[in-house]
């Protein structure tokens, strides 16, 4: 990194040191506020001081537009720890002509999380006039609400999907922002994530037994026979292997797995893997089905990024039953490596996969939050690997050949980044 220049932000009563440094890769500028004090540590997020880190940041990014060598057009914050952002940019528009220009787009990847403070922490904390809450801005149910106020502030909203765009707008989903939302729905969007394609790629993947790729799915039968045997499950090739990847938390739709992994070890052949750690009651399940379905149910608690990887290169399907699922990679991973997502129709999710049972799906899908909807799907994919090997290679093939690059992604973004410019 170069070092650039070092100012003093203001934050109510503190005054704190603010280093910029930049760093030139792959044809772009990155651009880094230094900050030991509220950055050096070993996680981030959870922090006691939350609220103080990021409202530092976000008036650094205001404090130091002067250091650069340039004036940005579009300021995009992502979620709730950049949220004081648009309202930083408004307060010194007034008195900073060179600002006034500047449009911001805000990204909410997770509404669940808002950044909820007492009332009293608009001045004492974040350093701003108290009529920034009296006039409603970061004003909800007595307190500061932080994500409501890059809401009300921001030049556009968006979402990391268009159906979650939807569903925000429903109290279901929103976590009491749904009628801010429904106010402000003509500057709500969704664009979908994209993944790493490079990363993500099985004909290149070191982590992977052996590399494959659509034309050459071989290498996909050594990966899977290789797991199984690692996980100390039978190795048998026509055996369809589920494999999830998730987190182990109820919005990942894990109380319809505990509700269903009877029926699936019961009434069909397939085997199961779990990786995630989580909540204490669905890693004690999963260690009761492992117990119960000896070499054919195998649960790996943690997260092991190298496994997950070969979880993906080895697996037959891959289940994704969330409650809520605002983007969801997993899924985009799952496709990438030819293992057929079976997911519920819900934000991301839902964009990203389609039903086969018309023979142009990538996947099988189930719509209400119900356990007999999802082991419906669950067994029309076991009973498609099943029935013609040839049928389930053609989607296989289909599920790779999806684009779900950043390259799609991007050209939306560029889009509404125009749009925003010449409004």
């Amino acid at each position: 990194m170069t070092f650039r220049r070092y100012i003093y932000v203001d934050l109510g009563w503190r005054h704190q040191y603010c280093g910029l440094f930049s760093l030139e890769k792959d044809g772009v500028t990155w651009y880094f506020v230094d900050n030991e004090h509220y950055f050096c540590r070993n996680t981030l997020y959870g922090e006691f001081d939350d609220g103080e880190r990021f409202a530092f940041f976000c008036k650094a990014v205001i404090d130091l537009l002067p250091s650069l060598d340039w004036m940005p057009d579009i300021l995009h914050c992502n979620d709730w720890q950049t949220a004081l952002v648009p309202i930083y940019l408004k307060d010194v528009c007034t008195r900073w002509e060179a600002v006034r220009r500047i449009r911001t787009v805000f990204t909410i990847h997770n509404i669940e999380y808002q950044g909820r403070y007492g009332e009293d922490t608009v001045d004492q904390l974040f350093g701003l006039d108290r009529g920034w809450y009296n006039d409603g801005t970061l004003q909800m149910d007595g307190d500061v609400n932080l994500m409501k106020g890059a809401i009300e502030s921001a030049n556009w909203v968006s979402t990391v999907s268009p159906t979650y765009a939807k569903e925000i707008l429903d109290p279901w989903f929103a976590h009491k922002l749904d009628p801010i939302l429904r106010e402000r729905a003509w500057k709500l969007s969704g664009i979908l994530n994209g993944i790493d394609v490079v990363g993500y790629d099985p004909a290149t993947d070191k982590n992977l037994y052996e590399t494959y790729d659509a034309k050459h799915l071989e290498g996909k039968a050594v990966n899977k026979a290789k797991l199984q045997e690692r996980l100390g499950l039978a190795v048998d090739p026509d055996v369809p292997l589920i494999g999830m990847v998730t987190r182990l938390v109820s919005h990942k739709g894990l109380d319809l797995v505990k509700g269903g992994v009877d029926n699936i070890m019961t009434y069909s052949n397939a085997q199961f893997v779990v990786l995630g750690s989580g909540d204490w009651e669905y890693e004690q399940f999963f260690k009761e089905m492992q117990a119960k379905y000896p070499g054919r149910f195998v649960l790996c608690q943690g997260f092991v990024p190298e496994l997950a990887r070969k979880i993906y290169g080895g697996s037959d399907i891959f289940l994704m039953p969330s409650k809520s699922e605002p983007c969801g990679l997993s899924q985009m991973v799952a496709l990438r490596y030819g293992s057929i997502p079976v997911v519920r129709e819900t934000g991301g999710l839902k964009d990203s996969i389609t039903d086969s049972g018309d023979g142009k799906g990538n996947g099988f899908t189930f719509q209400t939050y119900d356990t007999q909807d999802m082991l419906n799907s669950v067994h029309r994919a076991i009973y498609a690997y099943n029935e013609s090997k040839d049928g389930w290679k053609v989607l296989v093939e289909r599920a790779m050949a999806c684009d779900n690059s950043w390259g799609r992604s991007a050209n939306d973004y560029i889009r509404l980044y125009k749009q925003l410019i010449n409004s």
